[in-house]
Formats: structure tokens, C-alpha cells, sequence
């Protein structure tokens, strides 16, 4: 049973909130939940009273509980988290009781089962709303609001003269149950040139329009349907001069496919502008998922694909835009998987066959063409030697493991469907990936499109971080959480963790 060290804290005295004085009576009772590893505040706590109040920590591990008729008077909160445990009573009852006092505080101490670390929620309304009622000081400029953004889905990142340059896809406004459907930016500094630290957040500043809400970054003349932008890249043109492109897909849901292509932005009208349309039944040769940018020889290559790099294209503007430059990473042939005279799957970079994914190696074991040891996508778990099907994530060579490091999610998990994460390492940006260690998981909840952001890793790669979009869709359940759903969520990973050394088998 873990034992939680609780420690109360009597305000007296005078403090401000929005500018006026309060004496310690007006001010909430505080509980803070913080990591018993690193004393770190922890988002996304649920506490919960006896008459079905629920309270959500925030950013800093805080809620600012004031609820009439139960200060002044001891009251039970059950105690839960995504991969954190927090104390049992003898009657198997999880949680804790407090006797609230106007000032006063409570910090409670939870044992986190993640090797990841949660930091704090990147996107939405309130991200530190309870540290600003209790009149604390929030790292962000903007700890409420900002461009209006309830909630987004998908991050893709890019630096983009000088800048981090961010794209969201579905974003959900204040004001009405429909928001933009046709992709959201905005730009921050990097922590090297003024901005914060990562561990601390992300201050955005969003493309918006005249009502301030975050404005359609790739509206295109065809209001059908919505429009997604994936594969975001910077690439030279002839002049060699810095474009930012990528594929544009405008969809009528997520079945039907109405007009895709190559998308650029303009950096005078701030806009995604089509740069080239590719036919309807173009199914393999464009940008996808999060781009891992590469020199090899004396080419820069986009790499690029779902659950790890399979595709790759020269880092060229007119390249990008062309099909016929596109090479997939395989060794299918016209009668099945091709292999070498030593029975090996026989991989090159070819142009007149499509990359090997996941789905298809899985497809390719059930029929029992390949065997599952040969696949480059699908994994073994070292816990439990079972196979891993990753649906999407990122990759990036890391200085610190001298190596390159995968993380995605799990297609088809448990305890979430598309909310288990994974760490794998590999010698080559294609993989295989062969050994895989779980860094976060979820509870019956999704953590989709997850993606490292290498501009933000420290001590030479020791600590790298990492977002996703947590969403109640595709989880089962029926209940949203409050203030974090449909939203991104920041974890720091250390690379020196012992439970990681089976990935680097």
C-alpha cells in the first residue's frame, strides 16, 4: 500500500486576486497532487467527493476546492489516474479524507506506474484554472485561454525560420458546438531563443481571425468537408530558399477521400495554398504522419510513415510535389514477399511497390507469409513476449542512446484501444523494431497520433519529450473528462531509466 506524506498548510493573512483584496477566509482549500519521484505537480488527477463531485488537477497538480457545505467538515476524495496509484484504506476504498479550511492546503504524494512522466495539458481552456482561483503564479502567458481553443486534435511540428511552427487538425471553440475543421497553427520560440523551458509548457501564439478564434490555416475554395494536413516538412525550392509544405487531404469524414495533394504555406497571406493536386486513387506517394528529416550521401530525405519511417522522398520542393519521386521501403514483389537467396525479406527503396506497414505485416503473419520475428513494425513486448501492433508515432535519432528511437501507440491495446504507448530503439530509421518497453498507458481511454519533439530534448537526449491527443474517442467509454478531453498532453521520458535497457536489444 503506498503511504502518502500529507502535509497542511495554514494561510493567514492578506493576498490579491484579480487586483482586489481577499482576506485567507475567500481563499479555497487547496490539494495538490505531486509525483513521489520528482515532487512535479500532476495533471489529470480525479478527485472525487461522496455526493459525485469531480474535480480534475491541473496543470500543477492543483485543485481549488470551495464547495459550499462541505468546508469546515471532513470529506472523502476517491483518488484516481492514468498510470498513477494513490492509497487504499483497509476496506479496499481508494483515496483520502480531508477537513477542508479556507487557506489551507494539502500535498499529496502519488506512486507513478508510467516510466513517462505526465507534465502538463499544451492545448484548451484552463489549463492552470485552479492555480489562478487559488491565486498562484502560472509559467504560461496565457494559463485560461488562448485563440479560443477548447480543444485540439493531432499535433505536427516543425522549426520554420528560427521558430517551432505547430498544426492541429479538428479544433473545438467556446461558442458553439462546431469550431474550425480546417487546421490550426500557431508558432512558439524555442527554449535556446526565449522560450520556456518544456517541462514548463509551450506559450502559442495562434493564427487567428478578427473574433480571435484560431482561424482556417487551409481553407481552399471548396467548402465540402473538412481539411487535414499530415507530413508537415520544410523542403528548398530552386532558389533554396525554405518552404513549409504538407499533404492536404479535404474528406467528407473519415471514409471518403474528396481532393488531396501538396499543400504550402504562404508567409505573407498565412495560409496553406495548394501546390499540386494527386489523383483521387494516389494512394502511397505523398507526405504522411511525422517526418523524420535525414542526409544520407548527399541527399536530404523526408522519411516518413505511420508506425515508423517506410517512405521517403528528396527534402525538394519540386520532388515533393512529383509522385514519381516517392521510394517505399519493401520487399513486397508480384506473388507475395520477395526474400534473398539466404531466405531473408528481401527490403530496398523501390518506386513501383508500396511500403510495408503494420496492417499489412499483420495480414502478412495471419496467412503466415512472413513470420512474426520478421516483421519491422510489430514488436515483442519484453514483459510479455507478445506482439505489438503500433498504429502511429514518430522517429528521431537520439544522441544520448546513439540510436533511433521510436514512440507509438498500440493499435488494439489493453486496457485502452488506442492509448498504449511504446519505446523502441533501432540501428536504422526504418527499424526494425524488435523489442518494445510500454511507457504509458491509459485506462480505458485514447492517447492517439503520439509524437517526440526533438527540438525539446536535454542533457544531450537523456530527457526527451513527447505530446499526444487525449480523446474519449475510439476508447469505449461514454463519458468525457472535463477540461482535458480532445486536448494535447506533454510527458518527459528519461533515457537512463533501467526499465528501458530490453529496448535496446
Amino acid at each position: 500500500m503506498l503511504r502518502a506524506t500529507i502535509v497542511a498548510i495554514q494561510s493567514a493573512g492578506l493576498f490579491l486576486v484579480a487586483g482586489s483584496p481577499a482576506v485567507a477566509a475567500d481563499k479555497p482549500f487547496c490539494l495538490q497532487v505531486v509525483d513521489e519521484a520528482t515532487g512535479r505537480g500532476v495533471p489529470l488527477v480525479e478527485l472525487e467527493t461522496m455526493d459525485n463531485q469531480l474535480y480534475l488537477t491541473d496543470s500543477a497538480g492543483r485543485v481549488a476546492f470551495q464547495e459550499p457545505g462541505q468546508m469546515g467538515l471532513p470529506v472523502w476524495f476517491s483518488m484516481r489516474s492514468h498510470g498513477y496509484e494513490f492509497p487504499t484504506d483497509g476496506f479496499g476504498m481508494t483515496g483520502m479524507r480531508f477537513t477542508s479550511q479556507p487557506g489551507g492546503q494539502v500535498v499529496i504524494k502519488a506512486k507513478r506506474l508510467n516510466i513517462a512522466e505526465r507534465l502538463c495539458r499544451l492545448t484548451g481552456q484552463g489549463i492552470y484554472r485552479d492555480t489562478v482561483l487559488l491565486g498562484e503564479s502560472a509559467p504560461i502567458a496565457e494559463p485560461l485561454t488562448n485563440g479560443g481553443v477548447v480543444g485540439q486534435d493531432s499535433v505536427q511540428s516543425v522549426i520554420y525560420h528560427g521558430r517551432i511552427f505547430w498544426l492541429w487538425g479538428d479544433t473545438m471553440r467556446l461558442s458553439y458546438p462546431l469550431g474550425n475543421f480546417r487546421t490550426s497553427c500557431a508558432w512558439s520560440d524555442l527554449p535556446e531563443k526565449g522560450g520556456l523551458p518544456p517541462a514548463q509548457g509551450v506559450n502559442f501564439h495562434y493564427f487567428t481571425d478578427k473574433d480571435g478564434f484560431a482561424k482556417e490555416m487551409c481553407p481552399l475554395e471548396r467548402k465540402e468537408g473538412v481539411v487535414w494536413l499530415f507530413g508537415l516538412a520544410v523542403v528548398h525550392d530552386e532558389s533554396g530558399a525554405e518552404k513549409l509544405i504538407a499533404h492536404y487531404a479535404r474528406r467528407s469524414g473519415l471514409a471518403k477521400l474528396l481532393e488531396h495533394g501538396i499543400a504550402v504555406f504562404n508567409d505573407q497571406s498565412e495560409i496553406f495554398e495548394r501546390a499540386a493536386t494527386l489523383p483521387v486513387n494516389e494512394k502511397w506517394r505523398f507526405p504522411r504522419g511525422r517526418v523524420t528529416p535525414l542526409h544520407e550521401g548527399d541527399t536530404d530525405w523526408l522519411y516518413f510513415g505511420d508506425a515508423g519511417p517506410c517512405l521517403r522522398v528528396p527534402a525538394r520542393f519540386h520532388d515533393v510535389c512529383d509522385p514519381a519521386q516517392y521510394e517505399a521501403w519493401s520487399y513486397l514483389g508480384e506473388n507475395g514477399p520477395r526474400r534473398r537467396a539466404d531466405g531473408q525479406l528481401d527490403y530496398a527503396w523501390r518506386k513501383d511497390v508500396p511500403p510495408v506497414e503494420s496492417p499489412q505485416e499483420e495480414q502478412l503473419v495471419q496467412r503466415r507469409l512472413i513470420k512474426p520475428e520478421e516483421c519491422r513494425a510489430m514488436p515483442e513486448d519484453v514483459a510479455t513476449h507478445r506482439r505489438v501492433v503500433l498504429h502511429e508515432g514518430s522517429v528521431y535519432w537520439n544522441a544520448y542512446r546513439r540510436r533511433w528511437v521510436l514512440i507509438a501507440v498500440e493499435h488494439g491495446g489493453k486496457p485502452s484501444f488506442l492509448g498504449e504507448i511504446w519505446y523502441a530503439e533501432a540501428d536504422a530509421p526504418t527499424g526494425p523494431w524488435l523489442h518494445a518497453v510500454k511507457i504509458v498507458t491509459h485506462d480505458r481511454y485514447s492517447f492517439y497520433n503520439p509524437t517526440q519533439h526533438p527540438f525539446f530534448d536535454e542533457d544531450g537526449g537523456k530527457l526527451i519529450y513527447f505530446e499526444g491527443t487525449y480523446s474519449f474517442t475510439f476508447s469505449g467509454r461514454k463519458d468525457r473528462t472535463p477540461h482535458y478531453d480532445y486536448n494535447q498532453i506533454l510527458y518527459r521520458l528519461d533515457l537512463s531509466d533501467p526499465r528501458l535497457k530490453d529496448a535496446q536489444r
